[in-house]
């Protein structure tokens, strides 16, 4: 099935031309390729580009396993330019090749040459851009399909098709498989054999046992307040007193933030306007993997819908942080204690900042209150909102929060924006 990318092909069609090597990055298995090589080729043929003056080269194919070597690839490259038309340089998976920060970077020095890349090596995606392309790096983070790329690809309704998404997520290739068993032996071969095994073998993880351990632990607290002492705890309560140490786990959640496996968020002092560095949360780059990585034993569609919310945010291009704001409240003795209180997200992109709450049910007005109650605190005039599981019209209250249905905020981008 041939799903439309339309929010990265823009970007890519934007960034045309800019003189900045535009890599595309992003999990393992989330449709970099296909975007690259199918949807903006397609484009490029299109808009008049000759097939002749794309260059395609896909690393991990056997017919390109030669131009692994950054001599060979380079005099390649060289070697197709043959006028001063405009050429279009896709290479698929760099990081298979040794040295390719100098193969890159010569690629800058060739005028009509415009260079796409894709990579999943987290060194290459963190370490690299930042230290051998020395801003000339041009990076568009791609994710499973949000989804609205998934509602536009299956026929059915909204309440189905938001639990399937629950479940199996948006890996692309699930559209590939029929039946419920077919996409959960997907994803839990995709987990092991794509996942686990590149990251233990990448960063030479000697206890493969307790890494996939901790996963289960991640994977079973995801949107839970957490820190490497508590993780570390959890970990001994759960795996009968085998101990893990915190620096250890510090290590293990770097390695699958860089695989962009998992994001750590960090809370933000609204009130005091910085971060603070623990607790954090943890959030899987998809629902279907993070349940795969249960057996598809543990679902809690509350914890699940602030996990897709949190996706949703960061695929609209926000910066997203959990918020944290401290209140004095008095106690039934009269005196006063300090309480500090939850924003589920601080959102922000340029000028605009928004402050959300996940909000499964709200069946009762005590759980409206209770949703409401860190809102009422923000002293601020930024939009704040209440995103609930309902398909509903926004409704502005007068207290200045909106309740947004979670339909509308999953099919319309704008719709932070008319809340």
């Amino acid at each position: 099935m041939r799903i439309k990318r339309d929010l990265y092909l823009n970007k890519l069609i934007k960034h045309k031309h800019n003189g900045f090597i535009k890599i595309i990055s992003g999990v393992r298995r989330s449709g970099k390729s296909f975007l690259l090589f199918e949807l903006f080729k397609e484009h490029l043929l299109e808009s008049g580009i000759k097939n002749d003056h794309i260059i395609s080269i896909a690393l991990d194919n056997r017919k390109y396993i030669k131009l692994q070597d950054p001599d060979l690839c380079y005099e390649y490259i060289e070697s197709n330019i043959k006028d001063n038309d405009m050429y279009y340089l896709f290479i698929d998976e760099v990081q298979l090749m040794n040295n390719f920060e100098s193969v890159l970077n010569g690629c800058l020095y060739i005028k009509n040459l415009d260079v796409y890349v894709t990579g999943s090596n987290s060194k290459f995606l963190t370490t690299d851009i930042v230290t051998e392309f020395r801003g000339r790096g041009d990076e568009i983070k791609i994710h499973p399909l949000s989804f609205s790329e998934y509602y536009s690809a299956v026929n059915g309704s909204w309440n189905k098709a938001l639990d399937e998404y629950l479940t199996y997520g948006g890996m692309p290739a699930l559209f590939s498989y029929d039946t419920h068993t077919e996409k959960e032996e997907y994803l839990k071969r995709l987990f092991y054999e794509t996942y686990i095994k590149d990251l233990v073998e990448r960063n030479k993880i000697k206890n493969e046992i307790e890494f996939s351990e901790l996963l289960d632990v991640l994977a079973s607290n995801i949107g839970t307040l957490t820190n490497p002492k508590k993780l570390s705890d959890t970990f001994s309560s759960v795996q009968n007193n085998k101990t893990i140490s915190e620096p250890t786990i510090k290590l293990y959640l770097s390695y699958l933030s860089n695989a962009f496996l998992i994001n750590k968020v960090l809370r933000y002092d609204i009130k005091g306007k910085k971060y603070l560095n623990t607790p954090f949360k943890c959030y899987f780059i998809d629902t279907g993997l993070r349940n795969a990585r249960l057996n598809f034993r543990q679902f809690e569609p509350t914890h699940l819908i602030e996990n897709v919310i949190y996706n949703e945010l960061c695929i609209m291009g926000y910066q997203v942080d959990v918020g944290n704001i401290e209140i004095r409240e008095q106690n039934q003795d009269k005196s006063y204690s300090k309480k500090q209180l939850e924003v589920d997200f601080v959102v922000n992109a340029g000028s605009k900042q928004y402050y959300i709450q996940s909000a499964y049910m709200m069946p009762t007005l005590e759980k409206q209150q209770q949703e409401e109650k860190s809102l009422l605190h923000i002293d601020n005039s930024f939009k704040k909102i209440i995103i609930v599981n309902e398909d509903i019209i926004p409704r502005h209250q007068e207290n200045g929060i909106t309740i947004l249905g979670l339909k509308d905020f999953l099919l319309n981008k704008n719709s932070l924006d008319l809340a």
